[in-house]
């Protein structure tokens, strides 16, 4: 019923060409005074319901921190900003937690607590939304943890798994309760080339079902052909919107 119910929002979204993502003439600045950086310039980006989005471009070129603030893990400051139809540009830290329980998140280092086993650490994205409280939430994890291919593995701590499993825990954790957007940054890295392809594809599949939209830093160019569009960021701008993908392999 709620994934039922999460599609249908997302295709009124799409009907209504309401992007769950806009941002406005975006600058960002690290440090204060005289050491005061300048390190996003003019971001202007907006991203539909139900997309698959990569962000690709030279280490250094402000890929994570475009990415951080589109997750309102840290407040943006100049510009405009809107998540889901919120603005949260100059937001205060209440509203940016609201704003982070309808995000997933997936990090390159899989940030798994390593005293929780598989399913507690899905669980605990769970405990964090009340309309779950009240909801057997040990079964929504295991059964996560299946759909993700970890079914005989939920009571496994990470230590005694593989890291193409413990990305995969990090995916279960993410979607299991079903956000509007999934931002993820370099999850293939640690990841040999057949692990970090069943991760992506994996996430591509979910999403699709769940009709989330994810956007993905990488510079995995193997992975490129499962986005809908490709963006390219360099030296903090957003030099490209929806590049070729050959462009961009080559």
């Amino acid at each position: 019923m709620l994934q039922e119910s999460l599609l249908v929002n997302s295709s009124d979204s799409q009907g209504n060409l309401e992007p769950v993502i806009t941002v406005r003439n975006l600058n960002h600045y690290f440090g204060a005074d005289s050491l005061r950086k300048q390190v996003l310039f003019d971001i202007n980006l907006e991203i539909n319901a139900g997309e698959i989005v990569i962000m690709t471009g030279p280490s250094g070129s402000g890929k994570t921190t475009l990415l951080t603030l589109l997750g309102g893990l840290r407040s943006a400051q100049e510009g405009s900003l809107k998540i889901l139809g919120q603005e949260i540009c100059g937001a205060n830290k209440r509203k940016l937690t609201v704003l982070r329980r309808q995000i997933g998140y997936i990090f390159q280092a899989h940030n798994l607590m390593t005293f929780l086993t598989a399913k507690e650490n899905v669980r605990m994205s769970l405990e964090l939304h009340d309309e779950y409280l009240n909801e057997n939430m040990d079964a929504k994890a295991i059964a996560m943890l299946e759909t993700v291919g970890l079914g005989e593995r939920v009571n496994y701590y990470p230590e005694k798994l593989s890291g193409g499993q413990k990305q995969r825990v990090a995916i279960a954790r993410a979607l299991v309760s079903h956000p509007k957007i999934v931002l993820a940054d370099e999850p293939t890295a640690a990841l040999d080339k057949k692990s970090g392809r069943d991760v992506v594809e994996l996430m591509q599949k979910l999403a699709k079902e769940q009709g989330c939209t994810i956007l993905l830093v990488t510079h995995d160019n193997r992975i490129l052909d499962i986005a809908d569009r490709i963006i390219y960021m360099e030296d903090g701008i957003l030099k490209s919107d929806g590049v070729d993908i050959a462009t961009t392999m080559h």
